[in-house]
């Protein structure tokens, strides 16, 4: 299967793996224990919306994300967790 995208579309698609990245990357500060556990949700959240081709709807899911990843990074690292 061939996926053809606009620039608009390209851009998004950018955003989300940045996203992506990111959340994993905050995910090596959790305990050991937890690691896991945390990459399989951040997975499961992005496959869950994976096919959503609402544009509106796809930012939202990014801004949301991005939120989340920096609440989550704030806690680890008030948890000592660096």
């Amino acid at each position: 299967m061939v996926l053809s995208l606009d620039l608009q579309g390209f851009i998004v698609r950018a955003r989300v793996l940045k996203l992506y990245r990111q959340a994993l990357r905050i995910s090596q500060k959790a305990p050991i224990h937890a690691r896991d556990d945390l990459r399989q949700m951040i997975r499961m959240e992005m496959e869950k919306n994976r096919h959503c081709d609402d544009k509106q709807k796809v930012r939202f899911l990014i801004s949301e994300g991005l939120q989340r990843i920096k609440d989550l990074d704030e806690m680890l690292d008030m948890q000592g967790h660096s």
